[in-house]
């Protein structure tokens, strides 16, 4: 067995899949034959995979559903037999529908999980869910659900702001800013946005009008089939003129029923970020970037807007940098 300063943390990743039927909230459990056990949906993270894309991808073999990622859930952390800590990323999730179907175009095709490791995949109220589960550290997740669940914190959309990619930088371009173009490095970064967006349901592309914001959406509008949304207001030049228009544009993607995604600068995410603290409380206001450069370049903000009696609230935020290579 390895010694202590040798261990590596597993990543893994899954979802409780959720869904309500005659006003009683139910989950997905799946049944593991090896185990003897029944669990949430997950799996180990390939190489090259983001924990997103890793979530969607087992979620989809082991439950032969397409799901969109919601609100990010409490994690577990536990040792397994070789003496290494296995980590698991949370998030809520539900089956997707025709709303989804673009995103659903940008996802690759998944293989069924054998019937050696999963034989059996059942709908369960969530009290009886709780009961069934094998290991009882599986309930916190569950619990976290049940709480968003009965906030309205549950059912929601997301709104994903996106830092364009590593562009070629203005000394080394002979242009002008309006196309200066990704470096391949940033190229990459956009291609591998694709599977986070598409985890997310994004249906809505919407992006500066300059080419390095352009460029970063556009393997995902592709993917997806949308037409991207090209925008002025989310340019540096116009950005420095009037951020109260950047700022209503903002207010008009949180209050739209779908998911979507933003792409914008560096110098334009203050205003973007300040128009996502002002519609959520102080706890969840306080995970949002707060310092220069607030995303790095190909970095995504994803925030999760439930609608309520005020109006839409943003009930949680992560981030999510490219896995590129």
């Amino acid at each position: 067995m390895s010694s202590p300063g040798t261990r590596t943390v597993v990543e893994a990743a899954g979802a409780l899949v959720w869904r309500v039927r005659t006003g009683r909230l139910q989950v997905a459990l799946v049944h593991r034959p090896r185990y003897r056990d029944w669990s949430w949906p997950k799996g180990k993270l390939d190489p090259g995979e983001s924990i997103v894309q890793a979530a969607w991808r087992e979620v989809a073999e082991e439950t032969q559903q397409d799901v969109v990622l919601g609100i990010p859930l409490p994690g577990l952390e536990y040792r397994i037999s070789d003496g290494r800590t296995k980590r698991v990323h949370y998030w809520a999730a539900q089956v997707a529908g025709r709303v989804d179907a673009a995103a659903l175009r940008a996802r690759p095709p998944v293989p069924r999980a054998s019937t050696h490791e999963i034989d059996d995949v059942r709908w369960f109220d969530v009290d009886a869910a709780g009961a069934r589960l094998t290991r009882p550290e599986d309930n916190a997740p569950l619990v976290a659900l049940v709480d968003a669940h009965a906030k309205g914190r549950l059912d929601t959309r997301a709104l994903v702001v996106a830092r364009h990619g590593t562009a070629v930088k203005r000394h080394a371009w002979k242009g002008g800013e309006l196309d200066r173009p990704l470096t391949r490095e940033g190229a990459d970064q956009a291609k591998a946005l694709v599977p986070i967006l598409s985890a997310f349901g994004v249906t809505r592309v919407v992006t500066s009008a300059w080419a390095r914001c352009a460029a970063t959406v556009q393997p995902y509008a592709a993917a997806a089939q949308v037409p991207g949304e090209v925008s002025s207001l989310l340019t540096e030049h116009e950005h420095s003129s009037s951020p109260a228009r950047v700022a209503r544009q903002v207010v008009d993607l949180l209050e739209w029923p779908g998911d979507s995604v933003l792409c914008t600068h560096r110098p334009v995410l203050p205003t973007v970020v300040d128009v996502l603290a002002q519609h959520t409380r102080r706890a969840v206001a306080d995970e949002l970037p707060t310092g220069d450069p607030f995303l790095e370049p190909g970095e995504a903000l994803v925030a999760h807007v439930a609608q309520t009696a005020k109006g839409p609230r943003v009930v949680a935020v992560e981030r999510h940098e490219p896995v590129v290579g």
